[in-house]
Protein backbone atom coordinates (compact mmCIF):
# COMPACT_ATOMS: atom_id res chain seq x y z
CA UNK A 1 0.00 0.00 0.00
CA UNK A 2 1.33 3.77 -0.87
CA UNK A 3 2.12 5.90 2.14
CA UNK A 4 2.88 9.56 1.93
CA UNK A 5 7.12 9.73 2.46
CA UNK A 6 8.58 13.27 2.67
CA UNK A 7 10.80 12.30 -0.60
CA UNK A 8 7.06 12.90 -2.56
CA UNK A 9 6.30 15.24 -0.78
CA UNK A 10 8.97 17.51 -1.85
CA UNK A 11 9.09 16.15 -5.43
CA UNK A 12 5.91 17.44 -5.40
CA UNK A 13 7.03 20.82 -4.53
CA UNK A 14 9.32 21.07 -6.79
CA UNK A 15 6.89 20.23 -9.86
CA UNK A 16 4.07 22.17 -8.86
CA UNK A 17 3.65 25.62 -10.40
CA UNK A 18 0.12 26.44 -8.79
CA UNK A 19 -0.91 25.39 -5.29
CA UNK A 20 0.05 22.65 -3.31
CA UNK A 21 -2.75 21.00 -1.48
CA UNK A 22 -3.40 17.70 -0.36
CA UNK A 23 -5.87 16.99 -2.73
CA UNK A 24 -4.28 18.06 -5.80
CA UNK A 25 -1.25 15.50 -5.06
CA UNK A 26 -3.82 12.61 -4.46
CA UNK A 27 -5.07 13.70 -7.73
CA UNK A 28 -1.43 13.73 -9.23
CA UNK A 29 -1.25 10.57 -7.78
CA UNK A 30 -4.33 8.90 -9.34
CA UNK A 31 -5.82 8.66 -6.05
CA UNK A 32 -2.93 6.02 -4.89
CA UNK A 33 -3.22 8.11 -2.01
CA UNK A 34 -6.49 9.72 -0.33
CA UNK A 35 -6.17 13.23 0.65
CA UNK A 36 -6.89 12.35 4.36
CA UNK A 37 -3.91 10.27 4.53
CA UNK A 38 -1.81 13.45 2.83
CA UNK A 39 -2.97 15.66 5.56
CA UNK A 40 -2.52 12.73 8.55
CA UNK A 41 1.08 12.73 7.12
CA UNK A 42 1.43 16.91 7.64
CA UNK A 43 0.24 16.58 10.60
CA UNK A 44 1.87 14.13 12.37
CA UNK A 45 5.06 14.35 10.73
CA UNK A 46 8.31 16.16 12.39
CA UNK A 47 10.66 18.06 10.83
CA UNK A 48 13.44 20.58 12.27
CA UNK A 49 16.95 21.40 11.81
CA UNK A 50 18.08 18.25 12.11
CA UNK A 51 16.59 17.07 8.72
CA UNK A 52 18.22 19.79 7.01
CA UNK A 53 21.56 18.54 8.30
CA UNK A 54 21.05 15.16 7.50
CA UNK A 55 20.40 16.02 4.24
CA UNK A 56 22.70 19.07 3.55
CA UNK A 57 26.16 16.95 5.17
CA UNK A 58 26.75 14.38 2.13
CA UNK A 59 26.89 17.35 -0.19
CA UNK A 60 28.58 19.92 1.90
CA UNK A 61 31.40 16.86 2.75
CA UNK A 62 31.58 16.48 -0.92
CA UNK A 63 32.19 20.32 -1.47
CA UNK A 64 34.63 19.99 1.11
CA UNK A 65 36.98 17.31 -0.28
CA UNK A 66 37.02 19.50 -3.77
CA UNK A 67 37.81 22.41 -1.96
CA UNK A 68 41.09 24.53 -3.60
CA UNK A 69 43.48 25.26 -0.67
CA UNK A 70 43.01 29.12 -1.32
CA UNK A 71 39.02 28.84 -1.05
CA UNK A 72 36.73 29.07 2.14
CA UNK A 73 33.63 28.52 2.98
CA UNK A 74 30.98 30.82 5.28
CA UNK A 75 27.58 30.62 6.89
CA UNK A 76 25.12 33.70 6.01
CA UNK A 77 22.34 34.41 8.59
CA UNK A 78 19.23 35.96 7.88
CA UNK A 79 15.49 36.13 8.25
CA UNK A 80 12.92 36.74 6.05
CA UNK A 81 8.57 36.46 6.42
CA UNK A 82 6.37 34.11 4.29
CA UNK A 83 3.41 37.24 4.03
CA UNK A 84 0.29 35.16 4.76
CA UNK A 85 -2.67 38.05 4.91
CA UNK A 86 -5.28 36.00 4.59
CA UNK A 87 -4.53 32.77 6.67
CA UNK A 88 -5.96 32.61 9.87
CA UNK A 89 -3.63 33.59 12.32
CA UNK A 90 -2.16 31.30 15.23
CA UNK A 91 1.45 30.83 16.82
CA UNK A 92 3.19 31.06 13.65
CA UNK A 93 0.93 32.78 11.16
CA UNK A 94 0.89 36.63 13.17
CA UNK A 95 2.16 39.83 13.06
CA UNK A 96 6.13 40.06 13.00
CA UNK A 97 8.11 43.44 12.41
CA UNK A 98 9.86 43.35 9.12
CA UNK A 99 12.71 45.39 9.43
CA UNK A 100 13.35 45.37 5.57
CA UNK A 101 10.42 46.94 4.83
CA UNK A 102 10.24 48.80 8.56
CA UNK A 103 6.57 47.96 9.07
CA UNK A 104 4.63 45.34 10.85
CA UNK A 105 3.50 41.95 8.26
CA UNK A 106 1.19 39.09 8.64
CA UNK A 107 2.62 35.91 7.91
CA UNK A 108 5.46 33.36 9.08
CA UNK A 109 8.90 34.59 10.29
CA UNK A 110 11.69 32.13 9.69
CA UNK A 111 15.29 32.83 10.93
CA UNK A 112 18.18 30.74 8.29
CA UNK A 113 21.68 29.74 8.97
CA UNK A 114 22.67 29.22 5.40
CA UNK A 115 26.11 27.50 4.26
CA UNK A 116 27.77 28.97 0.92
CA UNK A 117 30.54 27.80 -0.97
CA UNK A 118 31.73 27.69 -4.22
CA UNK A 119 28.35 27.24 -6.10
CA UNK A 120 26.62 25.87 -3.36
CA UNK A 121 24.28 27.21 -0.56
CA UNK A 122 22.79 25.05 1.57
CA UNK A 123 20.30 26.14 4.39
CA UNK A 124 21.82 23.92 7.60
CA UNK A 125 19.55 25.11 10.28
CA UNK A 126 16.43 27.05 10.20
CA UNK A 127 13.48 28.22 13.03
CA UNK A 128 10.19 28.97 12.69
CA UNK A 129 9.33 32.44 14.99
CA UNK A 130 6.70 31.09 17.35
CA UNK A 131 4.72 33.75 19.34
CA UNK A 132 3.52 31.96 22.42
CA UNK A 133 3.86 33.86 25.82
CA UNK A 134 1.28 36.22 26.51
CA UNK A 135 1.82 39.79 27.41
CA UNK A 136 -0.95 41.85 28.76
CA UNK A 137 -0.49 46.07 28.01
CA UNK A 138 -2.32 47.98 31.14
CA UNK A 139 -2.69 50.21 29.10
CA UNK A 140 -4.77 48.90 26.21
CA UNK A 141 -5.81 46.12 28.37
CA UNK A 142 -5.13 43.78 25.55
CA UNK A 143 -3.21 40.78 25.64
CA UNK A 144 -0.33 40.24 22.82
CA UNK A 145 1.73 37.49 22.15
CA UNK A 146 5.68 37.17 22.15
CA UNK A 147 8.39 34.59 20.64
CA UNK A 148 10.25 32.85 23.67
CA UNK A 149 13.36 33.45 21.93
CA UNK A 150 14.71 36.65 19.76
CA UNK A 151 16.09 36.13 16.65
CA UNK A 152 19.54 36.93 17.91
CA UNK A 153 18.90 34.50 20.20
CA UNK A 154 17.95 31.46 17.59
CA UNK A 155 20.90 32.56 15.31
CA UNK A 156 23.35 32.10 18.47
CA UNK A 157 21.69 28.55 19.14
CA UNK A 158 22.53 27.58 15.74
CA UNK A 159 25.88 28.42 15.55
CA UNK A 160 26.58 26.55 18.48
CA UNK A 161 25.11 23.88 16.54
CA UNK A 162 27.00 24.37 13.59
CA UNK A 163 30.32 24.72 15.42
CA UNK A 164 30.11 20.38 15.12
CA UNK A 165 29.07 20.36 11.93
CA UNK A 166 30.92 23.13 9.70
CA UNK A 167 33.52 24.81 9.46
CA UNK A 168 33.74 27.83 7.74
CA UNK A 169 35.84 31.33 8.24
CA UNK A 170 33.24 33.86 8.38
CA UNK A 171 29.80 34.60 9.89
CA UNK A 172 27.91 37.23 7.56
CA UNK A 173 25.06 39.39 8.31
CA UNK A 174 22.89 42.25 7.90
CA UNK A 175 22.79 45.06 10.67
CA UNK A 176 19.98 43.08 12.33
CA UNK A 177 22.16 40.76 13.61
CA UNK A 178 25.33 43.10 14.46
CA UNK A 179 24.96 42.79 18.08
CA UNK A 180 27.95 42.78 20.80
CA UNK A 181 26.81 39.54 22.30
CA UNK A 182 26.39 37.64 18.58
CA UNK A 183 30.34 38.86 17.18
CA UNK A 184 31.82 37.80 20.72
CA UNK A 185 30.12 34.41 20.55
CA UNK A 186 31.29 33.91 16.51
CA UNK A 187 35.39 35.33 18.17
CA UNK A 188 34.76 32.54 20.92
CA UNK A 189 33.99 29.94 18.53
CA UNK A 190 37.31 30.45 16.58
CA UNK A 191 35.63 32.76 13.61
CA UNK A 192 35.38 35.81 12.00
CA UNK A 193 32.28 38.33 11.42
CA UNK A 194 31.42 40.19 8.67
CA UNK A 195 28.20 42.44 9.00
CA UNK A 196 26.69 45.55 7.77
CA UNK A 197 26.21 48.25 10.45
CA UNK A 198 24.06 50.85 11.28
CA UNK A 199 25.54 54.34 10.66
CA UNK A 200 24.74 55.76 14.14
CA UNK A 201 26.46 53.12 15.56
CA UNK A 202 29.61 54.48 17.77
CA UNK A 203 33.10 53.38 17.66
CA UNK A 204 36.25 54.48 19.37
CA UNK A 205 39.63 55.23 17.53
CA UNK A 206 41.66 54.06 19.70
CA UNK A 207 41.46 51.51 22.87
CA UNK A 208 42.43 54.79 25.07
CA UNK A 209 39.77 56.59 23.56
CA UNK A 210 37.31 53.62 24.30
CA UNK A 211 38.34 53.25 28.20
CA UNK A 212 37.99 57.49 28.14
CA UNK A 213 34.21 56.59 26.57
CA UNK A 214 35.67 59.01 23.66
CA UNK A 215 32.55 56.89 20.71
CA UNK A 216 31.84 58.67 17.79
CA UNK A 217 28.87 57.85 15.16
CA UNK A 218 30.24 56.18 12.23
CA UNK A 219 28.95 58.10 9.63
CA UNK A 220 30.57 61.16 11.31
CA UNK A 221 34.22 59.41 10.82
CA UNK A 222 36.49 60.50 7.98
CA UNK A 223 37.45 57.36 5.41
CA UNK A 224 40.54 57.63 3.80
CA UNK A 225 39.65 56.60 -0.21
CA UNK A 226 38.95 52.74 -0.08
CA UNK A 227 40.64 51.83 3.15
CA UNK A 228 39.07 50.42 6.31
CA UNK A 229 40.03 52.12 10.04
CA UNK A 230 40.49 49.87 12.76
CA UNK A 231 38.60 50.53 15.67
CA UNK A 232 37.22 49.75 18.68
CA UNK A 233 33.32 49.23 19.78
CA UNK A 234 31.89 48.75 23.36
CA UNK A 235 32.09 45.26 23.89
CA UNK A 236 33.62 43.96 22.08
CA UNK A 237 37.51 43.28 23.15
CA UNK A 238 39.14 43.02 20.41
CA UNK A 239 39.70 46.05 17.66
CA UNK A 240 37.29 45.60 14.11
CA UNK A 241 38.04 46.92 11.04
CA UNK A 242 35.22 49.13 9.45
CA UNK A 243 34.32 50.71 5.91
CA UNK A 244 32.23 52.90 3.99
CA UNK A 245 30.97 51.51 0.67
CA UNK A 246 29.13 54.07 -1.28
CA UNK A 247 27.10 52.81 -4.41
CA UNK A 248 24.08 53.72 -6.52
CA UNK A 249 21.15 52.24 -6.68
CA UNK A 250 18.73 51.25 -9.58
CA UNK A 251 17.07 54.70 -9.47
CA UNK A 252 19.95 56.61 -9.91
CA UNK A 253 20.75 57.51 -5.85
CA UNK A 254 23.43 56.84 -4.03
CA UNK A 255 23.62 54.79 -0.93
CA UNK A 256 25.95 53.95 1.58
CA UNK A 257 26.88 50.46 2.96
CA UNK A 258 29.17 51.00 6.14
CA UNK A 259 30.98 46.88 7.04
CA UNK A 260 32.56 45.94 10.28
CA UNK A 261 34.71 42.55 10.34
CA UNK A 262 36.48 41.19 12.75
CA UNK A 263 39.67 40.16 10.76
CA UNK A 264 41.94 43.32 10.93
CA UNK A 265 44.11 41.92 7.82
CA UNK A 266 41.55 42.46 5.12
CA UNK A 267 41.63 45.13 2.78
CA UNK A 268 39.02 47.41 1.42
CA UNK A 269 38.76 45.15 -1.84
CA UNK A 270 38.59 41.80 0.42
CA UNK A 271 35.82 43.37 2.96
CA UNK A 272 33.74 44.28 0.12
CA UNK A 273 34.27 41.07 -2.34
CA UNK A 274 33.99 38.41 1.02
CA UNK A 275 30.35 40.36 2.16
CA UNK A 276 28.96 40.28 -1.62
CA UNK A 277 28.83 36.97 -0.88
CA UNK A 278 25.45 37.24 1.90
CA UNK A 279 23.45 38.09 -1.50
CA UNK A 280 22.99 34.58 -1.70
CA UNK A 281 20.50 34.56 1.23
CA UNK A 282 18.47 36.70 -0.62
CA UNK A 283 18.68 34.38 -3.76
CA UNK A 284 17.91 31.48 -1.36
CA UNK A 285 14.63 33.10 0.12
CA UNK A 286 13.47 34.07 -3.62
CA UNK A 287 13.81 30.66 -4.87
CA UNK A 288 12.14 28.93 -2.14
CA UNK A 289 9.36 31.30 -2.35
CA UNK A 290 8.89 30.59 -5.89
CA UNK A 291 10.39 27.72 -7.20
CA UNK A 292 10.36 25.38 -3.68
CA UNK A 293 6.18 26.27 -3.48
CA UNK A 294 6.69 27.20 0.29
CA UNK A 295 3.86 29.78 0.00
CA UNK A 296 1.43 27.67 -2.03
CA UNK A 297 0.35 25.59 0.71
CA UNK A 298 -3.43 26.47 2.27
CA UNK A 299 -2.62 24.40 5.71
CA UNK A 300 -4.08 26.01 8.66
CA UNK A 301 -2.51 24.33 11.67
CA UNK A 302 1.15 24.76 12.75
CA UNK A 303 2.07 21.82 13.04
CA UNK A 304 0.96 21.26 9.02
CA UNK A 305 2.49 24.42 8.92
CA UNK A 306 5.67 23.42 10.27
CA UNK A 307 5.70 20.24 8.36
CA UNK A 308 5.24 22.20 4.94
CA UNK A 309 7.69 24.91 5.84
CA UNK A 310 10.49 22.44 6.20
CA UNK A 311 9.48 20.17 3.36
CA UNK A 312 10.39 23.29 1.53
CA UNK A 313 13.64 23.91 2.73
CA UNK A 314 14.21 20.42 1.79
CA UNK A 315 12.84 20.91 -2.12
CA UNK A 316 15.31 23.87 -1.84
CA UNK A 317 18.04 21.37 -1.61
CA UNK A 318 16.63 18.98 -3.65
CA UNK A 319 16.84 22.04 -6.39
CA UNK A 320 20.64 22.92 -5.46
CA UNK A 321 21.01 19.03 -6.07
CA UNK A 322 20.36 19.63 -9.84
CA UNK A 323 21.66 22.69 -10.42
CA UNK A 324 24.97 21.62 -9.35
CA UNK A 325 24.39 18.49 -11.42
CA UNK A 326 23.40 20.08 -14.39
CA UNK A 327 24.79 23.51 -14.56
CA UNK A 328 21.34 24.72 -14.35
CA UNK A 329 19.52 27.71 -11.87
CA UNK A 330 16.74 27.00 -10.09
CA UNK A 331 14.50 29.22 -11.54
CA UNK A 332 15.82 27.78 -15.48
CA UNK A 333 15.09 24.32 -14.19
CA UNK A 334 11.91 24.85 -12.82
CA UNK A 335 10.97 26.75 -16.20
CA UNK A 336 12.18 23.33 -18.16
CA UNK A 337 9.29 21.45 -15.84
CA UNK A 338 6.96 24.05 -16.92
CA UNK A 339 7.41 23.43 -19.87
CA UNK A 340 7.37 20.35 -20.14
CA UNK A 341 4.24 20.14 -18.53
CA UNK A 342 2.64 22.88 -20.70
CA UNK A 343 4.01 20.67 -23.61
CA UNK A 344 1.94 17.33 -22.27
CA UNK A 345 -1.33 19.75 -21.67
CA UNK A 346 -0.99 20.63 -24.87
CA UNK A 347 -0.62 17.35 -26.77
CA UNK A 348 -3.39 16.36 -24.44
CA UNK A 349 -5.44 18.98 -25.73
CA UNK A 350 -4.92 17.88 -29.06
CA UNK A 351 -5.88 14.50 -28.76
CA UNK A 352 -9.61 15.80 -26.84
CA UNK A 353 -10.04 18.08 -29.48
CA UNK A 354 -9.86 15.51 -32.48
Amino acid sequence: MMTCTLDLYTDYLVSSTGPTTATGLSRLLDGALSHDHITRWLRSTSLGSPALWRQAKPLIRQAEARRQAEEFAVLIVDDSILEKAHTDANELICTHWDHSQQRFVKGLNFVTLLYQAGELALPIAAELVAKTIPVYNVKTQQTSYQSAFTKNEYVQQMLRVAQQQVGYRYLLADSWYASAENMNLVRALGHHFLFALESSRTVALSAQARAAGQFQAVQTLAFPDKQPLRVYLRSVPEAVLVTRQVFTNKDGSQGTLYLVGSDTNLTYCQLTTIYQRRWKVEEYHKSLKQNASMGQSPTKTPATQTTHFFAALLAYTKLEVLKLRHGLGHFRLKAQLYAVGLKAMYQQLAQLTA
